[in-house]
């Protein structure tokens, strides 16, 4: 072990004193990585259109580039995927994650050129593992194999770049070396079938030796307890006595902790991170707080708006030496793959500004606000965390929308729920939720003083499995893809309730 994470120390040394010398100079780190992005795209169509080369501050920046959501920004993506060189970055894009998000049901192709691709997601990598080394130096994670979940890659069939989940993307352009310490094989972690390649996975990992793990939380959970019921074990450590940590990202661990809980003896390290096809983020780089040190050095330039402020026509997009501790912001992106002022549609609370750490606070189209309680998935999660402790139960997927206001009748929110553990008293349960989200939320506890506004929540058990059969009746199984947790509408909770009434 000792000679391994020498050589592993000296090899993420340099990228710590990266990682260092931005968390010292964020301004000037930030303001470098935006006028590389500007000098790399400015003769491109994207560059020549808004003037790239008179652009000389960040105030002209702002002033002279517009603002976009992906809706504005598709037909650059779609001339770069029809092969076009040059669009909004230089050169020819060759992938591009396909991503539905949580922002809409249609599919985005997020562009990843080979500068994101290395100085973004790759470099990310290497601080995730830098980050970790600092945290825990006696590590031994690098002795041992790490069980990724992928995605699937197809070829865009009319002109030739290639498509799939950025997960695919990664482990399709891994070096070999990194290759080799990765299980499943390429092969079996770029199937497109997610009930072939599920099997196909266990085959390949049960007598592995697996030291860490690295994916999605909700469909990491469905293979290992698959994994367990197949092998006849009852935790994880039986089957990997040498398993340390989970890397975990693409949605809140908050509703799967008790879960992993459950299928493991040994504490189990959790370490979360913020990436997505857009970039990669953040990484938790302390071990008793989940808050995640932004990446400034990871060829993306951020800006942030007060979501008080979004969507009106005075909001402001403030800059990282800008930004207060407290607020929930919009986040806004340019980046080293050609996305320019790109509205990601997360929000992002700022838990420190020396150095910059946050927690993603929810989505700015998923949030419940038809009633002005603004309750957002950090509310949510947190309360359900409450009602699972005061009712010993464990909540596996979760999804919640309005019910409008009828004549003289209140509104209400409504969800669907499935447990892993249900609870003995349900009505307890929901009156500890009804309770927690007063609790974590003002403006909703407002509403519910005395029904003024909103009724008790109404929640529906659901059945096993209901929301593996909805996100498959979506197309939507495995890999990245996310359950929509909050909604202002009820595009989500009448399907789930529907088919949930068909058992």
């Amino acid at each position: 072990m000792g000679i391994v994470n020498k050589i592993m120390e000296i090899m993420m040394r340099s990228r710590m004193n990266v990682i260092e010398e931005s968390i010292k100079n964020p301004v000037g780190t930030q303001e470098r990585v935006l006028f590389e992005n500007i000098k790399k795209a400015k003769s491109t169509i994207y560059g020549k259109e808004f003037h790239f080369d008179e652009i000389k501050t960040t105030q002209k920046f702002q002033e002279q580039v517009p603002a976009v959501h992906y809706e504005d920004f598709q037909p650059y993506i779609e001339l770069a995927r029809k092969g076009e060189k040059d669009v909004t970055w230089h050169g020819k894009i060759k992938w591009f994650a396909k991503s539905s998000g949580t922002t809409n049901a249609k599919s985005k192709f997020i562009p990843i050129s080979n500068e994101s691709l290395e100085d973004c997601h790759y470099a990310a990598g290497k601080t995730m593992f830098a980050l970790y080394l600092n945290a825990y130096p006696e590590t031994d994670i690098f002795m041992h194999k790490n069980l990724r979940i992928g995605g699937s890659s197809e070829l865009y069939q009319k002109y030739d770049t290639r498509f799939g989940d950025l997960s695919a993307i990664l482990i399709d352009n891994l070096p070999f070396y990194a290759e080799m310490k990765n299980i499943p094989n390429r092969e079996i972690s770029l199937m497109s079938d997610w009930n072939v390649k599920m099997n196909a996975i266990i085959n390949a990992t049960k007598n592995e030796d697996v030291g860490s793990l690295t994916g999605v939380p909700s469909w990491m959970l469905v293979v290992l307890n698959k994994l367990l019921a197949e092998t006849g074990k009852n935790y994880l450590d039986e089957l990997w006595p040498n398993l340390e940590v989970f890397f975990h990202g693409g949605i809140s661990f908050k509703p799967y902790a008790e879960n992993y809980n459950l299928i493991t003896q040994k504490k189990l390290n959790y370490f979360e991170l913020y990436n997505a096809s857009e970039g990669f983020f953040g990484i938790q780089d302390q071990l008793l707080s989940k808050d995640l040190l932004l990446l400034l050095d990871n060829g993306i330039f951020y800006e942030f708006i007060p979501m008080e402020e979004f969507g009106s026509e005075t909001q402001r997009f403030l800059t990282i030496g800008e930004v207060e501790v407290g607020k929930n912001y919009a986040m806004v992106i340019t980046t080293n793959g050609g996305l320019w002022r790109y509205i990601i549609g997360d929000t992002v609370r700022f838990t420190s500004t020396n150095p910059h750490r946050i927690v993603v606070s929810g989505r700015t189209k998923h949030y419940i606000n038809a009633f002005g309680e603004e309750l957002m998935i950090e509310n949510a999660e947190e309360a359900l965390k409450r009602a699972c402790m005061q009712t010993n139960s464990i909540v596996s997927e979760y999804s919640a929308g309005p019910i409008f206001m009828q004549g003289k009748e209140k509104g209400a929110h409504e969800w669907v729920i499935e447990f892993d553990k249900e609870p003995e008293n349900f009505e307890q349960f929901i009156d500890c939720l009804d309770k927690g989200l007063q609790e974590v939320n003002s403006d909703y506890e407002a509403k519910r003083y005395n029904n003024m506004t909103l009724n008790r929540p109404i929640v529906h058990k659901a059945r096993k499995k209901l929301f593996i059969e909805w996100m498959a009746s979506r197309g939507k199984l495995g890999g990245q893809n996310k359950v929509p947790r909050l909604a202002n509408t009820r595009e989500f909770i009448e399907p789930l309730i529907e088919l949930n009434n068909r058992s």
